[in-house]
């Protein structure tokens, strides 16, 4: 008969390595102080492709939950990860003291306090690449889904001096910078798309 500890799954380490991190690292901060710990749950998601963790709000039960990535913790080494839970929190606190969160002023200076990074590197290679057409701008962006700036380019400036861009598929380098090259990328491509 297996023991307890035989039927443990990767899910159950992930969970226990994350909120064991998690006391420790909010142990003596302000920020562990007043985080309410009783309306702080924790989930695993077999299914992100690129996102390593998210904090989801249940605004009518005042809940964060804090889902982490099967696929980041597989992909990542334990102190990249660690980040991550710790980047989640700053947010579980956010939602809980304030009803909402994000990556501003208040997020960074609640970061500091634990050492967790203002955004979480992708575990996964992004399907798309953007870059600024102006000769003197070295701008690029990358996408995983086909988000309007994907589809769309035309209607989209480049992030940094308000240019053009092209949009790359990467597996392909396919470019594209309207609509109808998308759409001819997309159909030349077939399968392979």
């Amino acid at each position: 008969m297996p023991s307890s500890a035989d039927s443990l799954t990767l899910d159950d380490e992930l969970l226990a390595r994350a909120r064991i991190h998690a006391r420790e690292v909010c142990a003596e901060t302000d920020l562990g102080r007043a985080l309410e710990w009783e309306h702080l749950e924790w989930a695993v998601s077999a299914r992100a492709k690129r996102r390593a963790g998210c904090c989801r709000w249940d605004a009518e039960r005042e809940v964060a939950t804090i889902v982490l990535s099967r696929r980041a913790y597989e992909a990542y080494e334990w102190k990249t990860f660690a980040a991550v839970v710790r980047h989640e929190l700053v947010h579980a606190w956010e939602y809980q003291q304030f009803g909402w969160a994000g990556h501003g002023d208040r997020f960074h200076e609640r970061a500091a306090e634990l050492d967790a990074p203002r955004h979480c590197p992708s575990f996964s290679e992004p399907r798309y690449r953007l870059c600024c057409l102006d000769a003197g701008c070295d701008w690029t962006a990358t996408r995983h889904r086909a988000s309007s700036p994907v589809t769309t380019p035309e209607a989209y400036r480049c992030g940094a001096c308000g240019g053009d861009y092209a949009v790359e598929h990467v597996d392909s380098g396919r470019t594209w910078t309207a609509e109808s090259g998308y759409g001819g990328a997309k159909s030349a491509l077939g399968e392979e798309w």
